[in-house]
């Protein structure tokens, strides 16, 4: 017997809780941006993130209500998306605390950063890849803002390559559940797709 849930009944907040336990796991943007002036380096997770198109490469985050993230990204309009992998867990946790603009999670939180190449918001030194952005749209949608950032350029550090591309078990991929859940990586399955073969006439 299944249990209905009513996005109207529940209200926003309500069925906000139902959708993150129910759209999991969710990959999470450790977005880097810096504001208009320089002066202040802000770093946040966001686990709404996905890909967007490949060619030209871009990438997708939103923002729920107007984080200092997006307010960044509009100013200045570059960022930079920092792989959060589970080593990072609870520094990735200490920068999703809502604090002033003017308040840099950075030095806050005490993590060491690393110059970009081509933008001006700092890469998180300890992140596994790295992808330097500078945003293409802004979608406004309900209570969110969809930021779509073209990616200029990617680093990764040298031993988590195999075979010349990233290697998910050495990157150890930290997601996001539901509440206060969290998940890594797990046992890695492979399983090759089937080509299609015309029926023999």
């Amino acid at each position: 017997m299944r249990v209905d849930f009513d996005p109207e009944e529940l209200g926003g907040d309500g069925f906000y809780r139902f959708l993150t336990s129910v759209v999991v796991p969710r990959p999470i943007a450790w977005i880097s941006t810096v504001t208009p002036d320089g002066a202040v380096e802000n770093l946040a997770p966001h686990s709404f993130f996905s890909i967007a198109s490949t060619d030209p490469p871009i990438v997708q985050f939103t923002s729920i209500g107007r984080k200092d993230s997006l307010r960044n990204v509009e100013d200045t309009p570059e960022f930079v998306v920092n792989f959060s992998s589970e080593p990072l867990m609870r520094q990735i946790r200490d920068t999703a605390t809502d604090v002033p603009r003017t308040v840099g999670e950075f030095d806050m939180v005490g993590i060491e950063r690393e110059p970009s190449r081509l933008v001006r918001p700092p890469r998180v030194a300890a992140s596994p890849v790295v992808l330097e952005c500078r945003s293409h749209t802004t979608l406004r949608m309900g209570n969110s803002t969809l930021v779509f950032g073209r990616v200029f350029l990617a680093a990764v550090h040298q031993e988590y390559l195999v075979g010349g591309r990233p290697n998910a078990e050495r990157l150890r991929p930290l997601t996001k559940l539901g509440g206060d859940q969290w998940g890594t990586l797990g046992e890695v399955l492979h399983l090759a797709r089937i080509p299609y073969e015309e029926p023999a006439r």
